[in-house]
């Protein structure tokens, strides 16, 4: 497989993961609310992962070319992101999602303070708080079960795997789904520690961004179940 394909698959993959959705609200609800943003980033990830092994595997042409399958999934994703956003909106400042950086009594005066491998130092977590493999499960929801993902990585991953390479059309795709992992991480985890360096310690700004990040969420949803419910009619 050249390289430039790697690169050309690399720039088109990166131009979505820039796009700020379901992903990156997530995320920035994470770094607010979170003691550690691993848990939920991890999870996001993880669901990237299992996407791309269905398309590797030639699920993912089932999946996206079955109109009542795709139709559940995409009512599936959308309730689900549904109702972690309207979660946020209710109790922007409690930890509907986790571990509640603004539930935790810091100085509001005082800067987040984010450690090694985005670990918050300083606070201890929330009584009550979602455990990390609860955050981690919420984050492979918000990856697997929007049929967006597993729409893009079924039209970018085949595309840009060479039929004459050496390595079998699901090695390639492996391959390309690893390098938009890579892009996933690196987004997801500046996005979330970004959001807690510059707005735990302000409980205002963080709660306004975390109903925004609710408003996202919800929007989403309901685009999605609007489409569908459009299709089937």
């Amino acid at each position: 497989m050249p390289l430039t394909s790697v690169a050309a698959f690399w720039a088109v993959s990166m131009l979505f993961v820039l796009t700020p959705g379901a992903d990156w609200a997530y995320a920035i609800s994470s770094g607010l609310r979170n003691r550690s943003v691993v848990p939920a980033i991890s999870g996001m990830l993880s669901g990237h992962l299992a996407a791309t092994i269905v398309v590797a595997a030639g699920l993912g042409l089932l999946l996206t070319g079955d109109p009542m399958i795709l139709g559940v999934l995409t009512v599936v994703g959308a309730l689900y992101i549904g109702w972690l956003g309207i979660g946020m909106l209710r109790e922007p400042g409690r930890s509907e999602l986790g571990g509640g950086v603004l539930d935790r009594g810091l100085d509001p005066g005082a800067p987040g303070m984010v450690g090694a491998a985005g670990t918050y130092t300083g606070a201890a977590p929330a009584a009550g708080a979602t455990s990390s493999g609860g955050q981690f499960a919420r984050g492979v929801g918000v990856s697997l079960l929007n049929p967006k993902v597993i729409l893009l990585l079924g039209a970018l991953l085949p595309p840009f795997a060479a039929p004459d390479a050496a390595l079998p059309m699901p090695a390639q795709m492996m391959v390309l789904g690893s390098v938009h992992l890579a892009g996933c991480a690196v987004v997801y985890f500046a996005v979330a520690l970004l959001a807690a360096r510059y707005l735990s310690g302000r409980p205002s700004a963080a709660a306004t961004v975390t109903r925004l990040s609710g408003v996202a969420l919800t929007v989403v949803a309901a685009a999605l179940l609007v489409r569908q419910v459009a299709g089937w009619m």
